[in-house]
């Protein structure tokens, strides 16, 4: 691997990249040797010294103190993770760049919060955007459009590592300009990594911030909480994660735990598989990572000058379009957690999390449940239950295309607690749905759910056209 990694980097011909990309390679091959090692020594977690984290690890939210001063906000800047694309969702480009709600982008939703939070208590937060080598183009093109704003809005990359084929343990690239799926984001455990770097790290302590807000960018509940910040502050912890009650949706949700007396963030691919039951069960963890994190930028600086940071690695196996078998190695990055003084998590309310991973969610933050406020979505006062209805829609609604062409309108759902969509099925506008509701068009049906129904504790199957005249 070491002289394979040589070869790409004697390939470029001019210095200051050839150091840029033996800088990145060098990080890829720690990460790499640190994965042999593990292999090796078969390094797995010890089930029996788990425990649920304690009351100081995890502190309820209704238990921070509420504040009205907003001063801690002059030392705070704001990340958004941007790596990922919209493939899942038939999406070509930035996932950030999918429209869900009022003709806006998850970009335009997360803006418009910060330019609210700047204007509101006329401060300067910075808002900062993670790219990866997928999404950086794009996301440089749409976010021009906010040059007049008042947002200042920077934007690095992180890093690009080779592909590793399965069978020789070998970079996949044979150029580094090879084509760009030879490559990946190794997930957002890179963060401190490539903030630290690309001289962001130096240059934001430069601007006096000393706080980090991180959160995933197709999460719209991750709004900046001063109650948060202050308990921060306040407790000196350098390192905050909100977590959230899990319900039978997050059941591969990583989770903190009780580590020998310390805590640490455990994800479903670390666990040995014959506790995977135990782990998706509610019972034993009732807590899991929102991925909304608070983390001092001075912390992540020392961490970093004493090359500490260890992150758990994940593997993840890939198949490539001419069938050959590749490792992906990636960490995340809530794993840090570990490494920081006073560290702990906040039990926060589900409505800090709302993650669009899917067409069934988006059914869910377009819908009348939530309200658009400032850019944030709030949830209908109308709503009885502080329960999110669970929604699960079939392949034919998959794609955002296909999705938002079987809806004339989406359906008001203030009364829902369960909808099941599976088969060739289209909404008429103003529908109403209750309680639960089961639709099945079998193959080679259709069931057209007529204009102005209202369908509560119904299952309906079969064929159904409405033929508009």
């Amino acid at each position: 691997m070491k002289v394979e990694l040589g070869k790409l980097a004697s390939q470029i011909t001019t210095e200051e990249q050839r150091n840029f990309f033996s800088q990145e390679m060098d990080g890829f091959y720690m990460l790499f040797t640190r994965y042999l090692d593990d292999t090796a020594k078969g390094t797995k977690i010890d089930w029996d010294r788990i425990q649920s984290p304690s009351q100081e690890q995890v502190v309820a939210y209704k238990d921070i103190p509420e504040i009205t001063t907003s001063s801690d906000l002059n030392k705070l800047a704001v990340l958004k993770l941007n790596g990922g694309l919209g493939t899942t969702m038939g999406c070509v480009g930035p996932k950030s760049a999918i429209e869900v709600r009022d003709g806006m982008t998850f970009l335009d939703l997360s803006v418009r919060q910060i330019e609210y939070l700047n204007r509101k208590h006329d401060v300067s937060v910075p808002f900062i955007l993670m790219n990866s080598f997928n999404t950086d183009d794009e996301t440089k093109r749409i976010v021009q459009k906010y040059a007049t704003h008042n947002v200042d809005i920077i934007t690095f990359n992180q890093s690009r590592y080779p592909r590793i084929k399965k069978e020789s343990l070998l970079p996949v690239p044979r150029s580094p300009d090879a084509p760009i799926e030879q490559w990946y984001p190794p997930g957002h455990g890179d963060l401190y990594e490539s903030l630290y770097t690309s001289g962001l790290l130096d240059q934001l302590l430069a601007q006096g911030k000393e706080y980090l807000f991180v959160s995933n960018v197709d999460n719209l509940g991750a709004t900046v909480d001063l109650n948060i910040l202050h308990h921060m502050v306040d407790t000196d912890a350098e390192f905050i994660m909100e977590v959230t009650d899990k319900t039978k949706a997050d059941i591969k949700g990583g989770t903190l735990i009780d580590y020998d007396g310390h805590i640490r963030l455990l994800e479903i691919a670390q666990v040995p598989d014959e506790h995977v039951e135990d782990f998706k069960s509610i019972k034993k963890f009732k807590i899991f990572n929102t991925n909304n994190l608070w983390i001092n930028l001075k912390a992540i600086k020392r961490v970093m000058d004493e090359e500490a940071l260890e992150l758990e690695i994940i593997v993840n196996n890939k198949t490539t379009d001419s069938g050959e078998k590749v490792i992906q190695l990636e960490t995340a990055v809530g794993a840090g957690i570990k490494h920081f003084k006073n560290a702990h998590g906040v039990n926060v309310p589900r409505t800090r999390f709302l993650p669009v991973k899917s067409t069934s969610d988006l059914f869910l933050v377009t819908s009348n449940l939530y309200s658009l406020v400032h850019g944030q979505l709030v949830v209908n006062p109308k709503r009885m239950f502080n329960v999110v209805p669970l929604v699960k829609l079939g392949d034919h609604f998959k794609k955002v295309q296909d999705f938002l062409s079987r809806f004339k309108t989406i359906p008001q759902i203030l009364e829902l607690d369960h909808l099941t969509v599976t088969g060739d099925v289209t909404f008429g506008a103003h529908v109403e749905l209750r309680g639960t509701v089961i639709i099945v068009a079998n193959h080679g049906e259709r069931i057209d759910i007529p204009s102005g129904s209202m369908l509560e504790n119904k299952v309906v199957t079969g064929n159904l056209r409405i033929l508009d005249h």
